[in-house]
């Protein structure tokens, strides 16, 4: 009896929990995701927001609401964030919380739904490309004559069709989308992808690669690794840090570089110099293949060797430095006689000396002075063997000698 009471309360408790899950799923709120596209439009922003909205389909979010207040941006990163926009299923609502020009205004209108704050403005579409050219999108209805960009406020931007509504604040554009039960996930950037944010802005990168240049250059010039090395180094390990958070690099760019630095200070132990040309291209290889476009990267690459080669130019000419890296690929050191060093023993003691020839001189042969022969030339032309001559010159090992009548001391 006992134990049928037991089985029963389990029974009970079971299909209590059966009842009460469908119905706590059928209850569930859904998600709406506020991610905010602050700032310039770069192409870290869209690693950012590629994050968020994959994040958003796996939880089955009911809406993203871009909160847009930004002056524009760079062509390819607002085309690639469009391409982002267009593929999602999610219903998507462009929040314009101040103004969304250029790019700002190119993102807008790929969204569902355009909601403006009071105050807010959208148009001006002309956006950047990288490398640093306007490019003109099709917003025909932002256009005001021909060539003449036009910028709407929020009541214009509603008039023409393009908002559907003006809005106080957030919790009044949650009424006004009927998404008021909905809980709301704001997505932030991390600190490491705003770092990269800010690394892989277009203009960043050849600051960074110039810093770079400059300071491994002023490394040259210095007799042991020091601030200006350490500065270079870090000045490129945030460069691959920050292409990397962003997506642009892998782990394979970042092996690419370690080798062909590892070539180059090889270079200094293996002689040739093929080993450091190789390690040079593969470290250029490595941060064309790290940035986010090929052409933009290239241009950067040559503001930093000008850099470089200008910051070497006024270290040489200016503060009078010598390359110090030098002393290990080229002999530097010379022997110079004002140093104490001579080629060979400078026979000074034998000028005026008198000899007998041994062999002709045509001019160059042998003299006999004492029991020494001594390779000697002539001042003129020939001299016959078995002539006395005189010792007039002595210049390290040539020895010039003169047919005289004068014979040698016995």
């Amino acid at each position: 009896m006992r134990r049928r009471r037991i089985l029963s309360y389990l029974l009970v408790i079971w299909m209590t929990f059966l009842l009460a899950f469908p119905l706590t799923t059928a209850f569930a709120s859904s998600k709406v995701y506020h991610i905010p596209i602050h700032d310039e439009v770069e192409r870290g922003l869209h690693a950012f927001l590629e994050r968020t909205f994959k994040e958003a389909e796996e939880n089955d979010a009911e809406a993203i609401i871009l909160d847009i207040h930004t002056p524009g941006g760079f062509v390819n990163a607002a085309g690639d964030i469009a391409r982002l926009m267009d593929a999602t299923d999610i219903r998507t609502i462009a929040y314009i919380n101040k103004d969304a020009h250029s790019a700002g205004a190119f993102l807008a209108l790929h969204a569902d739904e355009i909601y403006m704050v009071p105050n807010g403005t959208i148009g001006a579409a002309a956006i950047t490309d990288s490398a640093g050219k306007t490019a003109s999108v099709d917003l025909s209805k932002f256009r005001a004559g021909v060539g003449n960009l036009l910028t709407l406020s929020a009541s214009e931007a509603k008039q023409v069709g393009y908002s559907k509504g003006t809005v106080s604040n957030f919790q009044d554009l949650l009424e006004k989308t009927h998404l008021m039960d909905s809980d709301i996930v704001s997505i932030e950037p991390t600190f490491s992808e705003k770092i990269a944010r800010f690394i892989t802005n277009p203009i960043i990168v050849p600051i960074l690669l110039s810093i770079a240049s400059l300071g491994l250059v002023m490394e040259l010039f210095s007799p042991r690794f020091g601030v200006p090395g350490i500065v270079g180094l870090s000045a490129l390990g945030l460069f691959f840090f920050g292409h990397m958070v962003a997506g642009f690099a892998g782990y394979e760019t970042l092996l690419l570089f370690i080798v062909g630095l590892a070539l180059v200070m090889a270079e200094f132990f293996v002689p040739g110099g093929i080993v450091g040309i190789l390690g040079g291209l593969l470290i250029l290889l490595s941060l064309i293949l790290a940035g986010a476009n090929m052409m933009q990267m290239i241009i950067a690459i040559f503001i930093a060797l000008i850099v470089a080669i200008i910051g070497m130019v006024i270290l040489m000419k200016f503060f009078g430095k010598k390359l110090h890296v030098l002393n290990k690929l080229i002999l530097l050191d010379a022997t110079t006689t004002e140093e104490g060093y001579v080629s060979n023993v400078n026979r000074t003691e034998l000028l005026g000396k008198v000899g007998k020839t041994l062999t002709p001189l045509r001019p160059a042969g042998t003299m006999l002075f004492g029991s020494e022969r001594i390779d000697v030339v002539s001042e003129g032309g020939y001299v016959d063997a078995e002539k006395h001559v005189e010792i007039i010159k002595v210049e390290g090992s040539r020895i010039v000698v003169r047919q005289t009548e004068i014979e040698m001391e016995e």
